[in-house]
């Protein structure tokens, strides 16, 4: 029952109570005007106080009862509910959100417990995202340091072999040189990302949209793409089929970022005993801007495929070997995203992966 239909019973029943008792004496006192208390006439004074005072005390008496019963009846109502709403704000005080609360009845505390509980739920799926997200980052960093290691191990080495003369050859020089090159560009790739993600996470990626040529925005990027791939032993084949006018909206900085993940992710697990080759495509289909990236490298397992673009994810233990912070393919998802595209990644284990892109309907200018 609702509270304000208690309060209104309760102020009715105190009205009402003594109304009737009054009018019962005023009824009585009607039908024998000369006598209000139903005394003979004449009686003694004494007489007359004491009727008087029975009546007084049936009053009297009947009026605490009634009140009692009413206090009773609001404090069942009322203050039980309210004591467990308070043993739950003081569960929470406490730090302890594993509990529930459930007020059955249609009255205003009982709303408030509803309200009480998904504040509760709230509260604990917070502090579930926030453990969640403490987890990741000491991952990242465990990871990170991990893999600054390798190249930090390598580049001491090589450049320790031409300090002590060791390469002694012109070309040796140079492999060694190029080896250190390699290898700070790793160290490059995982603090970018580290950089990378804390903008993920805050959600302050920044962003610096522009209009731009199709054909050339991507033409540029191959050529980039190609002289990179060439120095770390592989090959990139490229194909646009993007009409010459077709401009689009994007950043040139962080899209670009996304294709360099997905190349770094194509070198780093690729196969051992076979060349790596990857296939660059840009291509229209009913308006809307296609791009994918397709390799021949180890591939990843169809188990591992739903959840490539979970932060910290490294899938089985051939890719894990590999290293890498295990957040590039959920930063590529994030930026495509917020340029109002989608993306998807098909691979079957030993055969190669494909990421495909959609992005954006296209626009037109006309040539001049």
């Amino acid at each position: 029952m609702k509270l304000k239909h208690r309060l209104i019973i309760s102020f009715l029943i105190i009205v009402i109570v003594p109304f009737l008792l009054y009018g019962t004496i005023f009824i009585h006192a009607f039908d024998n005007p000369e006598n209000m208390l139903g005394l003979p006439p004449g009686a003694p004074p004494d007489v007359v106080r004491e009727k008087a005072a029975d009546v007084l005390i049936s009053i009297v008496l009947i009026m605490t009862l009634t009140s009692i019963l009413l206090i009773f009846w609001s404090y069942h109502g009322v203050m039980r509910k309210i004591s467990i709403l308070m043993m739950g704000a003081d569960k929470i005080k406490e730090g302890d959100l594993d509990f529930s609360i459930e007020i059955k009845g249609n009255d205003e505390l009982a709303d408030v417990s509803v309200a009480f509980e998904e504040m509760r739920l709230r509260l604990k799926t917070d502090a579930m995202r926030r453990l969640e997200q403490e987890r990741n980052q000491r991952q990242l960093v465990s990871n990170i340091a991990h893999d600054l290691k390798t190249p930090l191990t390598a580049i001491r080495g090589y450049s320790e072999g031409i300090l002590d003369g060791v390469a002694d050859t012109e070309e040796k020089r140079s492999s060694y040189i190029m080896t250190i090159r390699n290898k700070a560009e790793e160290m490059d790739v995982l603090l970018n990302e580290l950089t990378a993600y804390s903008k993920l996470d805050a959600n302050q990626i920044p962003y610096m949209f522009q209009r731009l040529n199709v054909r050339k925005y991507f033409t540029d990027l191959a050529d980039d793409l190609q002289m990179d791939l060439k120095n770390r032993g592989a090959r990139l084949v490229y194909y646009n089929y993007v009409q010459e006018d077709a401009v689009f909206v994007v950043d040139p900085v962080q899209m670009g970022r996304v294709f360099q993940n997905c190349i770094d992710n194509s070198v780093k697990y690729a196969k051992e005993d076979e060349p790596l080759a990857i296939h660059f495509g840009v291509w229209v289909e009913e308006d809307l801007l296609h791009v994918e990236i397709k390799d021949n490298g180890i591939g990843i397992a169809a188990k591992d495929l739903p959840r490539v673009f979970e932060r910290m994810y490294r899938g089985d233990a051939a890719r894990t070997s590999a290293g890498g912070s295990g957040i590039g393919l959920s930063i590529v998802k994030k930026i495509t995203e917020d340029h109002g595209g989608s993306v998807e990644v098909y691979s079957r284990q030993g055969q190669g992966c494909t990421v495909s892109f959609i992005l954006k309907k296209l626009r037109t200018v006309a040539t001049k």
